[in-house]
């Protein structure tokens, strides 16, 4: 029997005003990743320094074994 399992992904964008320094960015970006499993995606760094950051995590969906 052939399985093709197609990963699926959430995804949470985060917004950063120019307010926000470059190490309290990276901070909040270092917890995201240990404690939730995110991983970057994007960064995109707007006129005026507001920061869009997009992560995302894979979707574990358990099969019936039985």
């Amino acid at each position: 029997m052939l399985s093709i399992t197609m990963v699926e992904y959430e995804f949470r964008e985060l917004t950063f005003h120019r307010d926000n320094s470059r190490s309290a960015v990276r901070q909040a970006l270092t917890e995201q990743a240990e404690y939730g499993h995110w991983e970057l995606v994007r960064v995109r760094v707007f006129w005026g320094g507001i920061r869009k950051v997009v992560l995302r995590r894979k979707i574990i969906r358990v099969q019936r074994t039985a």
